[in-house]
């Protein structure tokens, strides 16, 4: 299997069908493995799949069920991220004491935990959707820091059902609306992808720029008090 395929959405879905998108959708959201999957250009591609226009061009024999997909897609991210909720919160600190490997690297669960310190837990669970990465992490995060279930619960559901209904939706009515929307498939995702990937981004290099400012402050500060006649 060539490994780019791991990447490519429209590989995902032809290969494993409806069962695998929703397989993929649970375990990029609850599993830490999961953080390389494509969610976001996997649930446009696959709304695309739904629309009869271009489900033969996706290679699909048959059209996805626009209203299992509506139904189901939320349900695995929702159910993902409360087992990931419950991982965190079994686990503790222990799960993220691991050195870095291949895959597991201490920078994301850092990224993670300053999403859920910046805009508080309820908006972090939120918003952490649309963002790679940060989205497989802080659910785990969350259960770590001891958000209470029912809260988790309820911000779970508003995010999950966000992300996955916009995103699918956007894939149906593009495909849809769009001629020989097929072609776009390719140069789409990696739209969806660099969008995706912007915070992250900027808040590493934020973040860079505030641990310089950070690192020189302390001699400035010694450097101006000694210099004080008081």
């Amino acid at each position: 299997m060539d490994l780019t395929n791991l990447l490519d959405a429209q590989w995902w879905i032809v290969t494993f069908g409806l069962i695998g998108i929703l397989a993929i959708i649970f375990a990029e959201t609850g599993l830490l493995i999961g953080f390389f999957l494509p969610g976001d250009s996997l649930l446009v591609v696959a709304g695309m799949g739904a629309s009869a226009a271009v489900a033969s061009s996706v290679g699909l024999d048959a059209p996805f069920p626009l209203a299992v997909l509506l139904i189901c897609a939320p349900l695995c991210a929702i159910a993902g991220a409360q087992v990931g909720h419950y991982i965190g919160a079994k686990t503790g600190p222990r799960l993220f004491s691991r050195p870095n490997s291949r895959l597991f690297k201490t920078e994301y669960v850092e990224k993670a935990e300053h999403y859920f310190e910046k805009f508080g837990p309820s908006r972090a669970v939120v918003l952490a959707r649309f963002i790679p990465i940060v989205r497989t992490f802080l659910n785990p995060v969350a259960g770590m820091l001891g958000m209470p279930v029912p809260k988790f619960f309820l911000w779970n559901v508003v995010g999950g059902v966000l992300w996955t209904e916009s995103m699918l939706l956007i894939g149906y009515f593009a495909g849809s609306a769009i001629p020989n929307v097929d072609r776009y498939i390719l140069p789409g995702a990696v739209v969806i992808i660099l969008l995706s990937v912007i915070p992250i981004v900027r808040e590493v290099l934020k973040g860079r720029r505030e641990s310089k400012d950070t690192a020189g402050e302390p001699r400035g500060r010694h450097h101006k008090d000694s210099a004080s006649p008081l």
